[in-house]
């Protein structure tokens, strides 16, 4: 296992570790029912934590933020030379967690998406892993809950006794539910982008080359162009360009966000 501690990209402070060191993370909290919220962040997650400063402070308050990208792993290792080897990718270290959590017999549940999409995730899940206890699903509301709505939603997932929540809202919804939800519940809370529809089927993932190489990118706007052209067209260059005066120590990027409104 490698876990090397929190490391400061861009002023998001992305942990340095490994699948194992995760997956292990994960465990320990929910075998002592000890809330913990855990992101998987790619280029696009860690520059909505840059570029806006409440939303840095929501990140950098979570117990993991783990290089799910490759370019955030790269960037890490340039930086600090961490010399991760690979990335803790979302979709995957998904899949981890609910292998074990079929073994274990620990109760996941499951928490974003459509009700279609979910329907497949959970097939799919029992096909792979016979053994899982999906303790309780829910859809997206696909909009920002009510104080009311949101214990709402604690108190239903409390009440199937899971001990891990899996939430696949896309970035950076997903982080702000997570964010608000730490106080609520006690049990880890992961968001894991868009593990949901890769691993119900019901949306293709780049080939292994592609990912490998930093390239998923481009095969995710080949496929979803009008809804992602502009995070790629602005966002990629920018988060290039931000990490070189990091890299060449020309701007220095502070932890420090601002508390959200309410």
């Amino acid at each position: 296992m490698l876990s090397l501690g929190k490391r400061n990209v861009l002023g998001v402070m992305v942990d340095a570790m490994d699948y194992e060191s995760a997956v292990a993370f994960v465990f320990e909290r929910a075998r002592q029912r000890r809330a913990a919220t855990i992101s998987a962040l790619a280029v696009h997650g860690v520059m909505t934590g840059a570029l806006n400063p409440e939303h840095k402070y929501r990140l950098n308050s979570f117990d993991l933020l783990v290089p799910d990208g490759q370019p955030v792993r790269w960037a890490i290792n340039l930086l600090y030379g961490a010399k991760l080897s690979d990335r803790v990718y979302g979709p995957e270290l998904m899949r981890r967690i609910c292998e074990q959590a079929a073994r274990e017999g620990t109760p996941i549940y499951l928490y974003g998406s459509t009700r279609e999409v979910l329907a497949s995730l959970i097939a799919s899940l029992r096909e792979k892993f016979p053994n899982i206890h999906i303790a309780g699903s829910e859809p997206s509301a696909f909009r920002i809950l009510s104080l009311e709505e949101r214990a709402a939603v604690a108190q239903r997932i409390r009440s199937t006794g899971a001990a891990i929540v899996l939430v696949g809202l896309g970035c950076p919804r997903q982080e702000v539910f997570a964010y608000e939800l730490r106080n609520l519940l006690s049990v880890p809370v992961l968001a894991v982008g868009a593990a949901f529809p890769f691993l119900a089927g019901t949306l293709p993932q780049a080939p292994p080359w592609m990912q490998r190489r930093g390239l998923e990118w481009l095969f995710r706007l080949f496929i979803e162009p009008r809804r992602l052209w502009r995070r790629y067209l602005y966002l990629n260059p920018a988060y290039l360009f931000l990490t070189a005066l990091q890299w060449l120590r020309l701007r220095q990027f502070s932890p420090h966000g601002r508390p959200p409104s309410l």
